[in-house]
């Protein structure tokens, strides 16, 4: 870490740090930034405000366009699980679209790692929905979710679920810590001081626009860098939590990484900057940027799921269809990867009449079955697999 570039930052404070590297197998004797309490006002430029002007109208029309579907929670498993799949990619994770899909309904057969670890991602944020229903964004949340994202994984040790009881540094370390771009505050008091201080101010009104709270919140979670794993995927989680807590969103359908995955670098520059400056400007615009986009991607990616589904609907009718078939109909937006079990469990049928409504909507060429036939047979509906994944 260049100490020159952090030295005079407003934003927080370097820190000593020492110790032993056992990779480098030396000791070592540097510094780590601990940020500073976030403000309660903050200056930006008449530019930024314009930018997130535009993003809150364009989550305005998102969530109007939401509230008019006939169930709008068919919309968050494949929202998450979008985000699931970008977020991973940001941390170097990277798992197909129609893997994770398929993986559900695998029947125990062998996913790949990376698979698993997405998949952890979506059991952390359904369980992150249900516990905001009665508990405020705070450590007990984050670091539930946390265990949960690393189950199984390399990042499951000793401190999986709780605050990290070690030093952490981000960049190469194979020169290093000296040499790494970015170290967090070290484990103890000034973490555990630091994270308490996130949470109350999280958890206060501020007298600021709701995105740029959530900008705000989202530079210190990263940079106080509370856990030994997964620091960025729970701190965008997070993101989509205060969303629905802060009452922006009805449902979790806005997914902001995959406009950050091909930006990774400029993201990650954004949020060092405001260490290094105490500047949050670039980094509130840059935010803002992304919220307006994916807000407009999901409208757009809403209007052609409700298009498609009329179409669904009037191709069946002409057919004389009625009954179950057009439920499952109703249903392919939020489930393109299906099985007769799962249709017959989810509407409620017997596996004859759930059988039926799948083989009908095959031969209209809206399922395609994915396993040759065999036992545990997995459908997909191309069309909307393909508008999700390209969102």
């Amino acid at each position: 870490m260049q100490l020159d570039d952090f030295v005079e930052s407003p934003a927080g404070d370097l820190v000593p740090i020492s110790g032993s590297d056992a990779r480098m197998r030396r000791t070592f004797s540097h510094y780590a930034f601990a940020p500073r309490p976030l403000p309660g006002t903050v200056e930006l430029t008449a530019a930024t405000y314009k930018v997130i002007s535009g993003a809150d109208r364009a989550i305005g029309a998102l969530e109007a366009r939401v509230k008019r579907l006939p169930n709008p929670a068919l919309l968050v498993r494949p929202s998450l699980t979008r985000e699931a799949v970008s977020t991973s990619a940001l941390e170097g994770t990277f798992a197909p679209y129609a893997d994770v899909l398929e993986a559900e309904y695998a029947d125990g057969r062998a996913s790949s790692a990376e698979v698993r670890e997405v998949q952890n991602y979506i059991r952390a944020a359904f369980r992150g929905l249900e516990l905001i229903e009665r508990l405020p964004i705070c450590l007990k949340v984050i670091a539930e979710l946390q265990a949960i994202l690393v189950h199984g994984t390399r990042g499951d040790t000793y401190d999986a679920g709780r605050l990290r009881e070690r030093l952490v540094c981000i960049g190469d370390r194979g020169r290093g810590i000296e040499q790494s771009r970015f170290v967090p505050p070290p484990p103890g008091h000034q973490l555990e001081e630091g994270v308490s201080d996130w949470e109350k101010w999280v958890n206060n009104e501020q007298e600021m626009p709701t995105l740029v709270k959530l900008a705000l919140a989202h530079y210190q979670f990263e940079t106080l860098h509370p856990f030994s794993d997964g620091n960025g995927r729970i701190g965008r989680l997070v993101i989509t939590l205060q969303l629905i807590e802060e009452g922006v969103l009805g449902f979790p359908v806005l997914n902001l990484s995959p406009w950050l995955e091909p930006r990774r670098d400029d993201y990650i520059d954004h949020l060092l900057s405001v260490s290094k400056t105490g500047n949050f400007d670039p980094w509130v615009k840059f935010f803002g940027e992304a919220v307006a986009a994916r807000a407009t991607a999901a409208s757009e990616t809403i209007d052609r799921l409700m298009d498609f589904s009329a179409e669904v609907t009037d191709a069946l009718k002409t057919t004389g269809a009625r009954g179950i078939v057009l439920d499952l109909a109703a249903n392919l937006i939020g489930y393109p990867v299906m099985t007769v079990p799962q249709v017959q469990r989810d509407l409620g049928v017997s596996y004859p009449t759930a059988n039926g409504a799948v083989t009908k909507l095959e031969k209209l060429g809206y399922l395609t079955e994915q396993t040759g036939g065999n036992y545990g047979r997995v459908y997909r509906c191309e069309r909307v697999y393909d508008l999700l994944s390209e969102s």
